[in-house]
């Protein structure tokens, strides 16, 4: 297989494929070089059969010329994905983005996940082991995922849900870990600002992974297009270009800086 580019599509042979929660798919696709490429936090583009566009799904984990995806089936395009089967193959165009940067893996540091926002964390946290502190977040417990990947790790975990059905009963923001030089952070808009704010009143740098509906994935169109601060004023970003993992110190929040959904 030839040396993979910046970004390369290729032909993956789908490894293992399965349901995870209700609506959650873990699938890992044999991708080689792609694999080697992909650092923590980047994306992949993957062609849906029939469809015009294809869907951006984080990587979750890279193993040995391995990638795994764990996404949510919500449209139509990930609902056909979600039906793939072990043998089929995937059209991939990766590794996409700018993921996270981790810095010295030495450093306490605290990675905050809400709901399908927490796989992308997966692979950033490994090499923190145990002086990763992993806060995330679900609605209730039969949407919670990835608890016993974390651990495996060496990650110290700490789960949220908003009915208190398992874990901490209450916020993510809640449980943020007192010794932490950074946060590494994905998950729903409100999510974010809030951790933002956190690691604003701590002082300590926080690096957010925003999730934006994408086009092409590579900077191309202006469908995920984000508001970012720019000195006294701002200019517009692209979330697949110059992201998904943005400085949150130069996110706007504000209203048309980054959509809530």
């Amino acid at each position: 297989m030839s040396p993979v580019k910046k970004y390369d599509v290729r032909l993956c042979r789908i490894e293992r494929a399965e349901q995870i929660a209700p609506g959650i798919y873990d699938v890992t696709v044999e991708a080689g070089e792609l694999a080697k490429a992909a650092r923590p936090g980047q994306f992949a583009h993957i062609y849906v059969p029939g469809k015009t566009l294809r869907r951006p799904i984080s990587i979750c984990e890279t193993g040995s010329g391995t990638l795994r995806f764990v996404f949510q089936a919500k449209g139509e395009g990930t609902r056909i994905l979600a039906a793939s089967r072990p043998g089929e193959s995937w059209d991939i165009l990766a590794p996409l983005g700018n993921g996270f940067a981790l810095g010295d893996t030495g450093r306490n540091v605290c990675f905050v996940g809400g709901g399908i926002g927490v796989p992308p964390l997966l692979e950033a946290a490994k090499p923190f082991g145990e002086r990763a502190v992993v806060v995330t977040g679900f609605r209730s417990r039969d949407a919670v995922i990835l608890q016993e990947d974390f651990k495996r790790s060496g990650n110290r975990t700490v789960l949220c849900t908003d009915d208190g059905s398992a874990g901490f009963h209450g916020l993510v923001t809640d449980c943020l870990p007192q010794r932490c030089e950074e946060i590494f952070a994905c998950g729903p808009t409100p999510m974010l600002k809030a951790v933002a704010r956190a690691a604003a009143a701590r002082g300590i740098p926080c690096q957010l992974s925003l999730e934006e509906r994408m086009a092409c994935g590579v900077g191309a169109c202006l469908g995920c297009a984000v508001r970012l601060k720019d000195g006294g004023g701002w200019r517009f970003g692209h979330v697949c270009k110059d992201g998904p993992v943005f400085d949150s110190r130069t996110v706007d929040f504000e209203e048309g800086g980054v959509r809530h959904g």
